[in-house]
């Protein structure tokens, strides 16, 4: 049996020991869990989970390995991964790398062997907050002195979006869409080219005037990670742009939308992550399960101040999934219909963006 050689310290002073994979260097983050039974390659190259440490509540994981065409982004920032048991021996034909060998290659530290259910149970019942992963030997309380003295940073959509456009083109492209980069997933890229749209990828410092030069038939707000408020130049790229073009946010740019209108946010205990959230559409009343990941949410009273409409709420505790605008032709939701593995309950999203686009091009060619 391996040695303990690596321990996890929370803030109340409470150690869960275990044995290190990845890197090995210490790493101080806000510690979150994740309830997916699946998809942990996806987990750890979204880039929403920019230093946060994420504690994967399935037993198992690292068993079918990492495969070239799963990535969420091309340089994974997650700030590191706690598991109850690591498999370094996939069976996978897909596989090109082990998991532990990619945590290396991207200086992201791992540890195993720990108790999940317990470290879960604690955020859940105390929320989320610093965590330190160090090794065995360092005294606790020079653990809590590194943790007092650690701030988590702050403006993490920086880290994440991309320096300079880039492009996305699909074969018999039919609608120019551009998205803004604030952390944006690979899979809802993939997901706009398999629906014709050729996608144009900026950072999230992009002006309004710049976009309208651009001349595009859609504008796409990405996830990512982070506190909505601390982008505001995305907000006020919104209250600048709405009413002009289709506008569609996922996640992150469901509350920057929000935030754009006049709503509120506010950070939730310990956030939803997961892919198993049930929501429900209240204009057909069809509930969607749905995968999430994100720790504000929308305050449900501040949208009665504004323009915006109520179209999905949270089965498990109310919060706001989904808003709209028909007059400006702009709809928000915080979960991913992008979602891989799964579940796909929500790609219909997609095509409504996409019917938006087909309707506003249909009216600019009768004009």
């Amino acid at each position: 049996m391996a040695k303990l050689d690596r321990k996890i310290v929370l803030e109340d002073g409470s150690e869960y020991p275990g044995i290190g994979f990845g890197a090995q260097g210490d790493r101080v983050c806000e510690i979150v869990f994740n309830t997916s039974m699946v998809g942990y390659q996806e987990i750890v190259s979204d880039p929403s989970y920019t230093c946060q440490m994420v504690v994967m509540t399935y037993p198992l994981i690292g068993n079918y390995g990492v495969a070239d065409e799963d990535y969420e982004t091309r340089v994974p920032t997650i700030g590191a991964l706690a598991v109850r048991e690591y498999n370094d021996f996939p069976s996978n034909f897909r596989y090109t790398k082990t998991l532990g060998e990619v945590l290396d290659e991207y200086r992201i530290p791992g540890i195993s062997g720990i108790d999940t259910r317990k470290l879960a149970r604690s955020i859940r019942d105390y929320g989320s907050r610093k965590a330190l992963l160090t090794g065995i030997d360092t005294p606790k309380e020079e653990a809590l002195r590194i943790l007092e003295e650690t701030q988590i940073p702050g403006d993490v959509v920086s880290q994440v979006s991309c320096a300079k456009r880039w492009y996305s083109r699909t074969a018999n492209a039919q609608y120019n869409v551009v998205a803004v980069d604030c952390g944006i997933k690979l899979n809802i890229i993939r997901s706009l080219n398999a629906r014709g749209c050729n996608v144009t990828i900026v950072p999230y410092t992009i002006t309004a005037q710049e976009v309208e030069r651009m001349r595009p038939d859609g504008i796409f707000l990405s996830n990512g990670p982070g506190n909505p408020e601390d982008v505001g130049c995305v907000i006020e790229l919104v209250q600048q742009l709405k009413g002009k073009y289709p506008i569609f946010g996922i996640c992150l740019g469901h509350q920057i939308i929000s935030l754009a209108y006049g709503a509120k946010t506010y950070k939730l205990k310990f956030g939803h992550r997961g892919g198993n959230h049930p929501v429900k559409d209240l204009r057909t009343g069809k509930i969607e399960i749905t995968s999430q990941n994100h720790s504000y949410a929308v305050d449900p009273e501040s949208l009665k101040d504004t323009d915006l409409t109520l179209t999905h709420l949270n089965i498990l505790d109310n919060t706001v999934e989904g808003v709209e605008c028909p007059q400006d032709r702009v709809f928000s939701v915080q979960y991913h219909p992008e979602s891989a593995p799964g579940p796909q309950d929500s790609g219909h999203l997609f095509d409504r963006f996409i019917a938006m686009m087909k309707e506003e091009k249909r009216h600019a060619e009768k004009n």
